[in-house]
Order: structure tokens, then sequence, then C-alpha cells
């Protein structure tokens, strides 16, 4: 199970959170957000993914920041429409020299080209969640995020309830987000035991480990991580 750490806001912090080698650290560049992030990015590990979090901007502003940050994935937070995330994927493709085609394996999983800069769309879940829009983002976007409906989008600090992801109907993997801390690990070793986190990619993680908003606790998420890892072994044992 891979770890992202979303909302990262300050040089020093950064670096001292890379430290850790989570497999994706997450900027969010939107003014609204306490954790909007207009600075400079450290020199990262190669296996740290750069995920550039934005919420109903236009192609331009995100190409703006892949140029400048030069991120890795993009994490669509707003309300982007499929057709946009198209256009988005379509330009992004264009970004790298290799036609960022996908191709799928034998048990229907579709195989990741390294070099293309990755789609994450997200969808926000209270109580219930109608599947059936995933539908039209399939073939345009390479990741689903699942967080917690909120009054704003993200860091809204609780979990939703993710026994309704025993009807995800897709192959498509995903991000389990909204309010997961420290206390979430027995849920989390419980839920991997279960049908529904088949196509779970990652865990996304933010302002349950912060100080303050944009400020990491650089011991509570070693602790989690390490955690994390120990799930992870015993469910393959």
């Amino acid at each position: 199970m891979k770890m992202k750490i979303c909302g990262m806001k300050y040089q020093a912090n950064i670096s001292e959170v890379a430290k850790l080698q989570p497999d994706y650290l997450g900027f969010i560049f939107y003014k609204k957000s306490s954790r909007f992030f207009e600075g400079i990015i450290p020199q990262l590990p190669k296996s740290i993914k750069k995920v550039g979090i934005f919420v109903n901007a236009s192609i331009e502003e995100i190409k703006e920041k892949v140029n400048q940050y030069n991120l890795d994935l993009i994490q669509l937070h707003g309300n982007e429409s499929p057709m946009f995330c198209k256009e988005l994927n379509d330009f992004l493709a264009r970004t790298v020299t290799s036609s960022g085609a996908k191709s799928v394996t034998s048990s229907g999983v579709e195989k990741r080209d390294p070099n293309k800069i990755e789609i994450i769309k997200v969808f926000s879940i209270k109580d219930a969640f109608d599947f059936s829009v995933l539908a039209p983002y399939r073939d345009v976007c390479d990741y689903f995020l699942f967080d917690t409906k909120g009054k704003l989008p993200g860091g809204n600090g609780y979990a939703f309830n993710w026994k309704v992801l025993k009807d995800y109907p897709s192959t498509k993997p995903y991000f389990l987000s909204g309010g997961i801390g420290l206390d979430e690990i027995e849920n989390i070793k419980e839920f991997l035991q279960r049908g529904e986190s088949e196509y779970c990619h990652a865990i996304d993680v933010n302002s349950k480990f912060e100080i303050e908003p944009g400020m990491k606790d650089f011991e509570k998420l070693k602790s989690f991580k390490t955690k994390l890892n120990n799930t992870n072994t015993n469910l393959k044992t």
C-alpha cells in the first residue's frame, strides 16, 4: 500500500518529511486553502512523486504549475467535467516523449506509462455515493480519489464510511483519503482485508498529522508509516 502526504507548504518541513520516503507529496494550488502553496519545492528523491492539487483551475493555470514545479501528477478536486479531463489528459500526453497510451494486464488492470503526467480525479463521499458518475471519467483519468464530503475541498479532518466502497464497480486504482490519522490504523487493517480494497492504490493523509495547516508532524507521520508498512507486510505473509 502506497502513501501520499498532502498539503505540504513549508520548505524545511517538506525536506524533513521527504526523509520518510512517502510515495507522493501533495502541493495545493488553490488560493482559498490554508495550505495554498507558492514557495519553492526543495530537491526530492526521485522515488517521491509530486502531486499538484487544483480546484476548478484552467488548463493554462495547470500548465504553468506543471512547468514551474515539474509535477508528476495532477489532482482535480473541483467540478471538472469528463471533457475537461480529456482535454487536460491530451495536453499532458503531449508534454512527454512517449505516447502516454494505456495497455491492460491479463487481470484487467491498466499498465501505467512511467513518463506520463497522470491525473487523479477526486470524488467526495458522505454516507452514500452514486458510482455511476465514475463511468465517463474512466478513460480520461489514471486514478480516482475518494475523500469526505465537507464544506471545503479536502482537509476536513474526518473520515467517510469506507463500507460504501463495497459497491465500487471499477478496476481503476484509487486513493483512500479523508480524515485518516493514527487512530485509523486498525480500521485500515480491516479495510485491506475486505474485497473493496482490491484496487486501493494508496492511503492519503493530511490534516490529522498537522501542527498547523501545512506544517506536518514528522514523528506522527513516521509512526503512521511504520504501522502502515507493518500492516502491508502482515497481509503479504
